[in-house]
């Protein structure tokens, strides 16, 4: 079909031509019969010739097309077989090899072919996976032997006697120089870190010059020790810090040995058995060293504002946690908490209003510590409004007595209502949390450009950055235990109305378990300035108290916990509960002798799961629960986490379990 067709073109149009000459001789034949029948007898042996001619003609044009056809295809198969790159042809639905070129069969160890065989059997590291989601580059080096490549290839639908399948082309780049080249590269790159001893004021106080001496020098050969084998540059730039600069190569080694010099500087304690603790901010990938400098300061003031004792890593993207899992110190000095309530007042005194905001889904710790920013407003004569999340929260009870006080009559707004009062002078002050994506609106904060933050929670990976005021302690109890201090600066006792107090109050007894979890000296002389301000430690007992549906939901919920390890319960109900039931039913199971550290996880209706996790201090649930994406702090943590109950039982297992694993 496809000659006849080609023949076709080939044909010279003269049909017309002969048909004219036939005309021709039939008007020839009216006047001379002898001159028509000369002039037919030409015709035709012109037509003869012509036929003829035609028919040779196209039998010397196929011929010529015949032998540059079978000439394109012994090239191609020639190509094919003597081509500079390796070649192999192989199903990627089974990886069945088909055909290979003898520069594949070199770099796959010289065999005499590979039929009836996988390629997976050739190269170990070889997936066809991108090939069948129609990609035409492996994402991936692949490693041949002691060579690297690059692989390209294409699929191409073929018809067999099973019927349709694929067959895979692919082409393999030696890049090993390369890629060698770009190793050496990466590993040479540098790396800054900033060693600082964090609470070098706790240990060195009252210590005599005799024995601040030999632990210096105790502290010096541990770390000369540790940072040695780096063959970097390492000098001390600071009574408390050390700045050392290092290749990229070492710094696999330091994560491998999980900053083993962490738990090495621990061990050295001064004559009242206070040990010291490291803390440890690196900084990677960066464009100048200037830029590298700036990671590892960034990572140094991460590890601090968690509590100290643990290591940072800080990339282009991301922060990177290493250690961490101590209790937090308590800093006995109030220099923090004093110039921040001056810097808080004069940043309210120059506002045009205060908008205050918590987290989702608030508690009586935020509302505490939002009513405590209302009362600095109230001295410094500034409108202060608070947001309220709709619907029920745990915090309502607390809300519906604040809202009957005449300061608090139009004190709470929705986060449209704030967004609308926003201008160039507004102070957001966003307490209880430093997560953007857990604040009530993301958007307000987006639209304020002034913003302090308050908060006691281990920082996270994402935090609220450059705000004008950050004063996070993790150290600290509760955020209305930072909120209190701040007051003791700024006004007198009877400056604070008494639900204020009994708001503030009830926030720091929800976070220290009615004071016996997390509780140091500032957090009782926080409760005494609130008892002094009329605070009624009866009213704030009546917050707590539950109903009888909820005591038999939280028991309930206690009845389903197993024993995960030893110490960790673990207590997953799969139809949805109160929020506020499921954190008692957590802190019940601590009452229970033998168990150290308890979570709670439940189905919330909506495609989330909702983990409460506590902990008597000796198990750091905030690092356990830091790996399924929520946060918290040593003692009590939890999260809201997309996914399904299964899913996520069996996520918080293994995380449990390399919590363990990682001691």
């Amino acid at each position: 079909m496809r000659k006849s067709k080609l023949t076709h073109l080939l044909e010279p149009r003269l049909r017309l031509c002969f048909l004219c000459l036939a005309v021709f001789t039939a008007v020839s034949a009216l006047f001379n019969v002898w001159l028509a029948v000369l002039e037919g007898a030409v015709v035709v042996i012109l037509a003869a010739v012509y036929r003829t001619g035609q028919a040779r003609r196209q039998k010397e044009i196929l011929k010529y097309i015949d032998s540059i056809t079978g000439s394109v295809d012994l090239a191609a198969k020639d190509t094919m077989v003597n081509a500079p790159l390796p070649m192999v042809i192989f199903r990627p639905e089974n990886d069945e090899v088909i055909w290979s070129n003898d520069r594949f069969l070199q770099i796959t160890g010289g065999r005499d072919h590979l039929f009836d065989s996988k390629i997976t059997q050739a190269v170990p590291d070889f997936s066809s996976r991108w090939l069948m989601e129609g990609k035409t580059e492996c994402p991936t080096e692949v490693t041949a032997g002691d060579r690297r490549f690059l692989v390209f290839g294409h699929l191409v639908r073929a018809d067999d006697q099973a019927g349709r399948s694929y067959l895979a082309t692919t082409y393999w780049v030696d890049v090993t120089d390369f890629a060698q080249a770009r190793d050496a590269y990466y590993a040479s790159r540098p790396v800054a870190a900033i060693l600082a001893l964090d609470n070098y004021e706790e240990v060195m106080k009252g210590v005599s010059d005799n024995a601040k001496s030999a632990m210096l020098s105790e502290i010096n050969s541990r770390l000369d020790t540790w940072v040695t084998p780096a063959q970097g540059l390492y000098c001390r730039f600071d009574r408390d810090r050390y700045l050392l600069v290092f290749e990229e190569r070492y710094l696999a080694q330091f994560i491998e040995n999980k900053f083993s010099v962490l738990d090495a500087v621990h061990e050295v304690q001064n004559p009242g058995g206070l040990p010291v603790t490291l803390s440890i901010g690196i900084g990677k990938d960066a464009g100048t060293l200037q830029e590298l400098y700036q990671f590892a300061s960034l990572s140094l003031e991460m590890a601090l504002s968690r509590g100290g004792d643990q290591a940072v890593v800080k990339n282009k993207l991301t922060f990177e946690f290493y250690g961490g899992r101590t209790k937090e110190l308590e800093k006995r000095t109030k220099v923090k908490s004093r110039v921040m309530a001056n810097a808080l007042g004069e940043l309210a005194a120059d506002a045009s209003r205060l908008l205050i905001m918590g987290h989702k889904f608030p508690d009586l710790d935020c509302m505490g510590a939002a009513a405590g920013v209302c009362a600095i407003a109230r001295k410094k004569g500034v409108e202060a409004y608070i947001v309220k999340e709709p619907g029920q929260n745990p915090a309502g009870v607390m809300t519906g007595r604040l809202e009957k006080l005449p300061e608090y009559q139009r004190a709470f707004l929705t986060p449209q209502e704030a967004l609308g009062l926003v201008d160039a002078r507004t102070l957001l002050v966003v307490v209880d949390t430093n997560r953007p994506e857990q604040t009530a609106s993301e958007e307000l904060l987006q639209a304020c450009a002034r913003v302090a933050v308050i908060d006691h929670h281990r920082r996270a990976a994402t935090y609220i950055a450059d705000a004008a005021l950050n004063f996070h302690e993790p150290y600290a109890s509760s955020a209305s235990e930072l909120v209190t201090e701040l007051l003791q600066y700024l006004l007198e006792p009877a400056d604070l109305l008494r639900t204020e107090a009994e708001a503030l109050l009830a926030g720091i007894a929800l976070d220290t378990k009615q004071f016996t979890m997390r509780t140091g000296s500032r957090t009782f002389e926080a409760a005494a300035f609130l008892r002094r301000a009329g605070a009624d430690t009866g009213d704030v007992k009546k917050l707590f108290q539950s109903d009888l549906d909820g005591v038999v939901a939280r028991y309930d919920i206690i009845r389903n916990a197993k024993m995960y390890r030893s110490g960790v319960a673990v207590a997953r109900v799969d139809h949805t509960v109160g929020r506020v039931t499921a954190a008692q039913a957590a802190d019940e199971l601590l009452n229970i002798s033998g168990i150290d550290a308890s979570f709670v996880l439940f189905p919330d209706g909506e495609g989330r799961v909702i983990l409460s996790a506590r902990s008597m201090g000796d198990i750091n649930v905030q690092v356990i629960v830091e790996k399924l994406g929520g946060g918290g702090n040593a003692a009590a943590a939890g999260g809201q986490i997309p996914g399904e109950i299964e899913d996520m039982t069996g996520k918080l297992l293994a995380a449990i379990d390399q919590y363990f694993e990682d001691e």
